[in-house]
């Protein structure tokens, strides 16, 4: 036998197997399982019986009804179904029950647009431990600052998310992650230190979620920025205690600030109540100097007009009242030889009286005691007698 006949191989030479004779056994095996025998007593013979056909229908329709089946799908109320026709985007829909062309036609990815995502950057919360090489940035004063925070994202737009995203959520993590090394480093940059570590956190942390959103709508990638939280602030541990006493000696300038303020806020008032008080008692005894004055001027007046009508009654007059007023607080007793009387009468009682009030009068004021000059007749400096003295006006008696 020639190697080129094509029954070869099938008296046990060694050759291809038949090709007929294959495919005859698959009908066979085929028959059986379905149940069908030829005319023969074989399966799969040419007189198959029509329940043979029936079979093959019936699972021909159960498996092209899973097939559309597996079309169907459902979108919770939190997600958004983005639907993909060989690859490509088609539509996107809205939640419930939706259906789809089967695979490998479409497609749908199923995104969750509610749920919040979180990026940490300086720090990672599982391990409990920092990383420098995220936290450590410089300030606008040129110190070096240890900022750590975390960043809550959500999806906004499912399409551009998929789409723009190359290993969806690890990539847009990823992308996240930089845009705030970024945006977080550019706005501390902008401030300085003391800012940055006392009464600046909640404004880096505005400003950084501004940055940040601005540089994710630049790349389309559909990720809304929900919060920036700044979990710490602080020196590097090598300088920490240099900037512990640096933040106190500004507490304490504070609390002195305040200290002053409240004392100024004490006194101030209070001095100048006082000095409206000196100014209405200034001008109260100015009207009174004033009004004294102008009495004493025109009960001089007075006194003048009736000087000029009996000059002489009014000398006498005013020589009198000048002497009883003067000789009212002395002690000092005068006798007149020339009334010729060899009767005293002197009022030992009264000086008695007059003897102790000086004893008793001694503690009061200086300003209180009479003038001592005032005391002593103009007539006394002369050796003359009280009654040749002289009037009010100088002219002798």
């Amino acid at each position: 036998m020639s190697q080129n006949d094509p029954n070869r191989g099938r008296n046990g030479q060694n050759g291809p197997p038949d090709l007929d004779e294959v495919f005859r056994n698959l009908n066979q095996k085929l028959a059986r399982l379905l149940g069908g025998k030829s005319a023969g007593g074989r399966p799969g013979g040419a007189g198959a019986p029509p329940s043979y056909k029936g079979g093959a229908v019936a699972v021909v329709g159960v498996l092209a009804a899973l097939w559309l089946a597996s079309g169907f799908y459902v979108v919770d109320a939190r997600e958004e179904g983005v639907v993909l026709r060989l690859g490509s985007f088609n539509r996107l829909t809205e939640p419930g029950l939706q259906w789809h062309a089967p695979y490998p036609f479409e497609k749908v990815e199923i995104v969750n647009l509610t749920e919040l995502r979180s990026v940490e950057v300086g720090y990672r919360s599982s391990a409990q431990n920092r990383v420098p090489e995220e936290s450590l940035m410089l300030t606008a004063d040129q110190n070096i600052i240890d900022v750590q925070l975390s960043v809550q994202y959500d999806i906004k737009d499912a399409r551009a998310f998929l789409f723009n995203n190359a290993a969806r959520e690890r990539d847009a993590k990823d992308i996240v992650k930089q845009a705030t090394e970024t945006a977080i480093r550019e706005v501390v940059g902008r401030n300085k230190v003391d800012f940055v570590l006392n009464e600046g956190r909640a404004v880096i942390a505005a400003e950084a979620r501004k940055v940040i959103q601005d540089v994710l709508d630049r790349y389309s990638l559909g990720i809304r920025i929900a919060k920036v939280n700044i979990n710490d602030v602080q020196p590097p541990q090598a300088v920490l205690a240099a900037f512990d006493d640096a933040v106190k000696a500004g507490q304490d300038k504070d609390k002195l600030l305040n200290e002053g303020m409240a004392y100024a806020n004490e006194v101030v008032p209070k001095a100048k109540g006082m000095a409206a008080r000196l100014e209405q008692e200034a001008e109260g005894y100015q009207q009174q100097v004033v009004s004294r004055a102008q009495g004493d001027a025109e009960r001089f007046k007075q006194v003048l007009s009736e000087y000029n009508k009996a000059p002489k009654v009014m000398r006498e007059r005013m020589y009198l009242d000048m002497m009883q007023q003067v000789m009212n607080s002395s002690s000092k007793v005068l006798v007149d030889q020339k009334g010729g009387s060899n009767l005293l009468y002197l009022p030992l009682d009264k000086l008695m009286q007059m003897s102790e009030s000086p004893s008793a009068t001694s503690a009061q004021p200086p300003a209180a005691t009479p003038a001592a000059p005032a005391a002593t007749p103009p007539a006394a400096k002369n050796g003359r007698d009280i009654s040749r003295g002289r009037d009010f006006f100088g002219a002798e008696r």
